[in-house]
């Protein structure tokens, strides 16, 4: 289609707590803050997990969801 909009940004639906630099820097925080608390790698990598797999979610994942689904309507 010639005259279709171009898609949105699903960042400019969240606010600024919900943007990519925050979830990032939130994760990294929550892995850092895992070791410098309590120095046990495998705590660390119990926290590590759970909380990359949110991040990937929500940073990769989710923003390809809301252009593709924007893209069908």
């Amino acid at each position: 289609m010639a005259n279709s909009p171009a898609p949105i940004s699903p960042w400019q639906l969240k606010p600024w707590w919900c943007q990519p630099w925050s979830i990032v820097l939130t994760g990294v925080g929550l892995i850092l803050g895992s070791w410098v608390l309590l120095h046990r790698w495998w705590v660390t990598l119990l926290v590590a997990i759970p909380v990359g797999v949110w991040m990937g979610f929500f940073v990769l994942v989710w923003p390809r969801l809301v252009i593709e689904a924007s893209e069908v309507e």
